[in-house]
């Protein structure tokens, strides 16, 4: 899931079509336009860009609505998320159970119809909500957690509309990803979202060997119970001295952020962490070489008195390389 990184869950879905009682929509007036807040002096100009928070998204006739969901905490749940839902005519969810208890913990009315659409259905269903759009009916698109299609059912029914020329809007929710790297410390002005790692050691190693040089902050979900080997991996394949953050348990009673660098995060990963997992690794300070390219360096400064292994240091941290790379390759020098 997108705002929820839990790469193992499974979902008992319910059957493919629920009908829930049948509950007239609330009429939600829109609030009053004065009461809107003003960012800028140039309030003319601002005012033109605000719309009423009463604003359905839901309305005007047939199109997807892709809704975020909150990821942990129901505080997060926002009124467009709650009168989209209230306005759908019909909604396509994840897990249609998950759904009916998030409707019945926030004590909201919603359509009267439910279809699931999950990972092994997706596909199939695409077409149907094509027909149900183009016949006027807007359809309410949801996951259990955070945004929709993000690492998380919904791309291939947002492809199909598109294809279809049929509209297509979204009503913005919480995120893991944006979240993890807002208070990751780390540099935000470019980064990779990477989804969630390989399961297997053999394929997380090549990935990563793959985004070594990547200079762009990434973000990666990833499961408490591998978190220990691919923090092994990172140590490995990255190096030890690469900034990176773990954020755990997002919006939720026991959120927590752990800052420091591949290697002294593969030390805490390896007591174990649990909950849903956000990774935030720094990008490559400067185009990653070999080890072997800098011994020149390494070499100047041994001839100058500097012990090799406080010489491979400096080079390493130079370049954002891996010191212990750096010293075995001098020790191994032909």
């Amino acid at each position: 899931m997108s705002g929820s990184p839990d790469a193992d869950a499974t979902h008992d879905h319910a059957a493919d079509d629920l009908t829930a009682d049948d509950h007239a929509a609330d009429d939600h007036a829109a609030d009053d336009a004065e009461s809107s807040p003003v960012w800028q002096d140039d309030v003319d100009e601002v005012q033109d860009d605000i719309v009423p928070t009463g604003s359905d998204p839901a309305s005007a006739g047939g199109k997807l609505v892709l809704v975020g969901t909150p990821i942990g905490n129901l505080g997060d749940a926002s009124g467009r998320m709650q009168r989209a839902i209230a306005g759908a005519d019909v909604i396509a969810a994840e897990d249609t159970r998950r759904f009916l208890s998030l409707t019945q913990r926030l004590e909201l009315t919603h359509t009267k119809r439910v279809i699931s659409v999950f990972d092994h259905n997706e596909q199939s269903r695409a077409p149907e909500l094509v027909e149900l759009i183009r016949s006027g009916q807007t359809v309410v698109l949801l996951s259990d957690a955070g945004m929709p299609a993000v690492s998380d059912p919904g791309y291939r029914v947002v492809k199909a509309c598109a294809e279809a020329g049929l509209p297509i809007t979204s009503t913005p929710g919480p995120s893991a990803v944006l979240m993890a790297l807002a208070v990751s410390g780390l540099p935000s002005d470019r980064f990779s979202f990477e989804g969630f790692l390989p399961r297997k050691s053999g394929a997380r190693k090549n990935l990563l060997e793959e985004l070594r040089g990547e200079k762009r902050t990434m973000v990666f979900f990833e499961s408490p119970h591998r978190i220990a080997d691919t923090m092994g991996d990172f140590l490995t394949v990255i190096g030890p001295d690469r900034p990176m953050s773990i954020s755990r348990e997002l919006t939720k009673t026991y959120e927590e952020t752990l800052r420091g660098t591949v290697s002294s995060l593969r030390e805490l990963a390896a007591e174990g962490l649990r909950g849903e997992l956000t990774l935030v690794l720094a990008g490559a300070t400067a185009v990653e070489t070999a080890p072997e390219d800098h011994l020149e360096a390494v070499g100047e400064l041994v001839e100058s008195g500097v012990r090799a292994k406080d010489a491979a240091g400096q080079v390493a941290k130079q370049f954002g390389l891996s010191k212990r790379e750096i010293y075995e390759a001098w020790l191994h020098r032909e």
